[in-house]
């Protein structure tokens, strides 16, 4: 079965001279699709963009920790863990090259998961791996998606 996205970036940083000099222009930009609120979007601040606004680079991390999160929510169900509280603290590594290129080198997930029941945490921990096999996102990139996950019981 095939899905279809489909989103607008209309780029909002001409200053008045479009982009005659590299320091010349914002690169602040909207991300807009039908249904959510708009994104306000920019480079990293290194690469002159504006630190209020999200960056590329932040937001293919916010994917990768969202679909394991949505991934390992499922597995859980399907595994009989019942997931009480999850927070994911997910670091990235990026490397620049000197022509101006770059690339992510490794994305680490730190997922705290708290679960019902003493019972649950063996089985909470293994559906970490599940959860990588299935996350459309990780299996999407050319980088290791590593996960430090931290299983905890509510009580």
């Amino acid at each position: 079965m095939e899905h279809r996205y489909a989103l607008t970036v209309t780029w909002t940083g001409n200053t008045g001279d479009g982009t005659s000099a590299y320091r010349g222009y914002r690169r602040t930009h909207t991300v807009t699709a039908e249904g959510p609120p708009e994104l306000l979007g920019s480079a990293d601040h290194t690469f002159h963009g504006d630190r209020d606004r999200w960056n590329p680079e932040q937001l293919l991390l916010a994917a990768l920790a969202q679909c394991h999160m949505l991934s390992y929510l499922h597995v859980c169900v399907d595994v009989g863990v019942t997931v009480t509280h999850y927070v994911d603290r997910a670091t990235a590594s990026m490397t620049t090259e000197a022509n101006g290129g770059g690339r992510f080198t490794e994305v680490v997930l730190h997922p705290e998961v708290t679960v019902a029941d003493h019972t649950m945490v063996t089985a909470a921990t293994e559906a970490h791996h599940r959860a990588n096999e299935l996350c459309f996102i990780a299996n999407s990139v050319n980088f290791p998606v590593r996960h430090v996950p931290v299983v905890r019981t509510a009580s």
